[in-house]
């Protein structure tokens, strides 16, 4: 069973989401919280496996409690999904620096959003169906010159390249099929390179192939 906590200071939309996961025979609502204060308090008592978070809260703003969460050793299992009005919201980018597994925006269609939950304790990360690339590409023009590499040199050359296309917005598939292995080996690579790291889930991947320099802005094609 999949443990979702909602954290909206709006009534409605906790009550439409709650009703959508709770429907699921393998997701329940464990918690909601109006505020991002109650949000990390919350997420202490109940331990769920995935926030979805509002940006914009009274108290707290989401922003600030995810980075509390994500931030707390002893809630790393603990995934924040960032809730959205605008696909790119100002703020969704310092989100992701600050730990959150991706985003999503309130009017995403019933079944996206539950494909979403499952996905991020995947491991996944989770962004808005056709936003990726742009997302990445805001992200690239706003980061900071790299620093130094010596991060990467745990990753085998293959690693590289696989973390450098995860960076370019390319999903498992698109890797395998670049790379002409299968989507497996190309999830393993990934996945290997996320350990060696010690990121926590592929949205930070990104941040890394940015913040490294192995991945430079004006590659997306």
């Amino acid at each position: 069973m999949i443990r979702v906590m909602l954290a909206d200071d709006q009534v409605l939309v906790r009550a439409g989401f709650s009703a959508l996961l709770d429907a699921q025979e393998d997701v329940e609502v464990c918690a909601e919280a109006a505020d991002g204060g109650e949000a990390v308090a919350l997420v202490r008592e109940q331990r769920p496996d995935v926030v979805l978070m509002d940006i914009r809260m009274p108290v707290l703003d989401g922003l600030e409690a995810t980075r509390r969460i994500t931030g707390d050793p002893d809630l790393t299992d603990v995934k924040v999904v960032m809730l959205t009005t605008f696909e790119l919201d100002e703020y969704v980018f310092e989100a992701i620096r600050s730990g959150a597994s991706g985003f999503l925006v309130k009017d995403t269609e019933p079944e996206e959003l539950v494909r979403a939950v499952r996905a991020v304790v995947e491991g996944d990360a989770l962004l808005s169906p056709g936003v990726t690339r742009r997302l990445i590409s805001e992200f690239a023009a706003r980061s900071k010159e790299p620093a130094a590499a010596a991060a990467l040199d745990e990753l085998t050359e293959r690693e590289r390249e696989v973390m450098a296309l995860v960076g370019m917005g390319l999903s498992n598939e698109e890797i395998a099929r670049r790379l002409v292995v299968s989507p497996l080996t190309a999830k393993t690579h990934v996945s290997r390179a996320m350990v060696k790291l010690g990121v926590r889930d592929r949205a930070q991947l990104v941040v890394q192939a940015y913040e490294s320099g192995l991945v430079r802005p004006g590659w997306l094609g």
